[in-house]
């Protein structure tokens, strides 16, 4: 939200309220569940690394293992080709490697 307070407040604001405070809040899926979705969604996209960093980070926070989080993107292989599982591997692989040294 920072980096965009300068430029875009209200559109930092509402990062935060519509996915975390209208859907993230909603019954029917654990975050677990919501976590596994929200990975495998950013991998097809291809382009969005900084935001699937954050979302693998968090997956790992509500229990999702490095096995399960590798296992959803090399999924993704399956719909949205190589190149962007390669990138969501190589993303989760950053994450992984700032989890063990920090």
């Amino acid at each position: 939200m920072a980096a965009l307070a300068d430029i875009a407040p209200d559109f930092a604001r509402y990062l935060i309220e519509f996915p975390f405070g209208d859907i993230y809040s909603r019954p029917g899926l654990d975050l677990r569940s919501r976590e596994i979705a929200t990975i495998a969604a950013l991998t097809t996209l291809g382009n969005a690394a900084p935001q699937l960093k954050v979302h693998i980070a968090a997956g790992l926070n509500v229990g999702l293992s490095r096995d399960e989080i590798v296992e959803t993107i090399m999924q993704m292989a399956v719909y949205a080709g190589f190149p962007a599982a390669l990138n969501g591997l190589f993303a989760a692989k950053e994450v992984f490697a700032a989890r063990a040294t920090a």
